[in-house]
């Protein structure tokens, strides 16, 4: 198994370190002292971009020596929040953070995914009511097939997982954060996941 290191120790990745570390993977947790995204991200063949979207190029783009010829799986969504903390507006409209990734690391192999979904539901998706999607962006096929791998083993069946294309599509699904504070907002904060009747 790849080893894997995971950006950012808040609920999104400290919840999918876990679970990685659960399934067998080896994970590490860069957390916020000098140096240790740097030190983590260099040993890794696999990481995990779960921090904040508002600061997340800036922070990879630093980097991009580290993450040279690694695949960088994008969670993150880049939003600004509103008066209540909740998403209110994309910081790239008419583009996305993953392409704003690939760009700036074109040596990187950027792959979107598990960002149209509440954070619980990326490492457990069977314990909706129905089957939830998960969808993949990015340029490299052998990158995006070593990605479906990763979420087949935190129990994303085959059939549930969409590949919609190239990096460009992540705007798509990057502007489902939008959705979010409404759903909240009707519903409460309940695990929920964007999903494609067929």
């Amino acid at each position: 198994m790849p080893t894997i290191t995971v950006l950012g120790n808040g609920r999104v990745g400290g919840n999918l370190a876990a679970a990685l570390t659960r399934a067998g993977h080896e994970v590490e947790v860069a957390d916020r002292t000098p140096g240790a995204a740097s030190d983590a991200a260099r040993t890794a063949q696999i990481v995990i971009n779960a921090t904040p979207g508002v600061g997340s190029l800036d922070r990879l783009v630093a980097l991009r020596e580290e993450l040279r010829g690694k695949i960088l799986v994008d969670v993150s969504n880049a939003a600004l929040d509103g008066p209540d903390g909740l998403p209110a507006d994309l910081i790239y409209p008419g583009s996305s953070l993953a392409e704003q990734l690939q760009e700036a690391l074109p040596e990187t192999r950027v792959v979107k995914t598990l960002n149209t979904m509440l954070f619980p539901v990326m490492t457990a998706p069977a314990t909706l009511t129905r089957a939830p999607d998960a969808f993949l962006s990015g340029e490299d096929p052998q990158a995006k097939r070593i990605v479906r791998e990763l979420l087949a083993s935190l129990g994303w069946r085959r059939e549930w997982i969409t590949d919609l294309g190239g990096i460009r599509t992540a705007r798509a699904t990057e502007a489902a954060i939008l959705f979010v504070p409404h759903v909240i907002r009707s519903s409460g904060f309940a695990p929920f996941a964007l999903s494609i009747a067929r």
